[in-house]
């Protein structure tokens, strides 16, 4: 990372120390984000006071990127995953009855707020109105929640909202303009494949490089059709090639390990044959 970064970086951590409470909520992510432009991109974003917005397709590393700023700051980390239930209530809090009186149970967002932390807002592009109506006041200039019934909540000067998204997932749907204008947005760039190696073998440290390289290869392969769109995003899984590496460390048949952590994850029967031929290419 750049020398004026470090410093700066410092900086921002002497002047905002996390409060003890929040301090286990400050932990090492087990795996490094890979690519340094990006890295810094997100840094020097984040110093001026800005929020994110990751977005790309699978397996760009939008969650250890979100993962290891938070680490890098030595800030809380909060998270909230978007799904169709997710309101405004999940992400201030709801009422709750302590001591004879009504209180509000502070949600991840009040936290955050509260404790200078870093709130991950997993797939936002899923977010229903009400609960993103809930982030406008929270992301622009005037940084509060004002909860009715209850109190107003300024924004601790360090709390930050990293927000991801993929694109084409079901359920997802477009960003409104209020929404994105309040965020800077980073695409990320897909992994190439010495990035990956380097990932796996962080990921799966005893893992030989004959299978490393042939999860390489297929993932590589899996992704190009999907670009093109011969199969769907399913088994472009990141996440399942690397347990499949970790069964093939521990013992399991390679072949075995990639149907039932990769193949497997393609239930239209075409689809199946199709992944299954590719598969074979690289463990047949």
């Amino acid at each position: 990372m750049r020398e004026d970064l470090k410093i700066r970086l410092e900086q921002f951590k002497e002047r905002h120390s996390a409060d003890a409470a929040v301090q286990g909520r400050i932990a090492k992510p087990p795996v490094e984000f890979i690519g340094r432009e990006i890295f810094e991109l997100a840094v020097a974003a984040l110093l001026q006071g800005e929020n994110l917005l990751l977005c790309g397709g699978k397996a760009t590393g939008k969650n250890i990127l979100a993962d290891n700023l938070a680490w890098l700051f030595a800030r809380p980390i909060y998270n909230v995953s978007f799904h169709v239930n997710t309101d405004s209530s999940t992400l201030i809090g709801t009422d709750t009855f302590v001591d004879g009186e009504v209180r509000l149970r502070h949600g991840p967002i009040a936290q955050a707020a509260l404790y200078g932390g870093f709130c991950i807002l997993d797939e936002i592009n899923m977010a229903k109105n009400d609960a993103v109506a809930v982030m406008h006041s929270v992301l622009d200039y005037r940084r509060l929640i004002d909860v009715p019934g209850y109190e107003c909540i300024p924004m601790h000067p360090a709390t930050r909202f990293i927000a991801t998204m993929n694109y084409g997932y079901a359920g997802t749907r477009e960003l409104n303009e209020a929404l994105v204008s309040r965020f800077t947005v980073i695409r990320m760039p897909t992994l190439r494949e010495d990035q990956l190696h380097q990932l796996l073998k962080a990921d799966v440290p005893g893992a030989s490089e004959a299978n490393i390289d042939r999860c390489i290869g297929l993932f590589m392969d899996l992704n190009e059709k999907a670009v093109n769109g011969e199969v769907s995003t399913h088994p472009v899984d990141m996440r399942g090639m690397i347990a499949a590496l970790r069964m093939m460390t521990d013992g399991m048949g390679p072949k075995d390990a990639i149907t039932i952590n990769i193949t497997n994850k393609c239930f239209d029967e075409y689809e199946y044959q199709l992944v299954q031929d590719v598969v074979m290419t690289r463990f047949g």
